[in-house]
């Protein structure tokens, strides 16, 4: 059974930092591609960052420059780093993992970033 469990959201002020991590059970991160992505009230999840099986990354245009992305496949953990945090990255965050047979879903982390 897959799980992946998500963890360093909270609150923080305008110009702060967060790390958010994603553990994995029952499915290997490094042979997948996973991303984070995002929800604020009232929209549509949109895709704030990816990792490919070989590394390769993207990122929404909004948050370039600010977040990355990255993987430690010891630990089976994709992390998001987010730096210069705005008032409008406010949403929770949900990381995902692409299989060839599905995707997979954590459980959510609210990021609430205050003015």
């Amino acid at each position: 059974q897959v799980q992946l469990v998500e963890s360093g959201g909270g609150l923080v002020q305008a110009g702060g930092s967060l790390r958010l991590s994603c553990a994995a059970s029952g499915v290997i991160f490094r042979f997948n591609a996973e991303g984070w992505y995002r929800q604020a009230p009232g929209k549509q999840r949109e895709l704030v960052a990816a990792i490919t099986s070989i590394g390769n990354t993207n990122y929404a245009d909004s948050v370039k420059g600010r977040f990355t992305i990255s993987r430690d496949n010891a630990k089976n953990t994709v992390y998001l780093q987010m730096n210069s945090l705005k008032p409008e990255d406010t949403a929770v965050y949900y990381c995902n993992v692409k299989t060839r047979v599905t995707d997979y879903w954590g459980q959510g982390t609210q990021v609430t970033v205050s003015s």
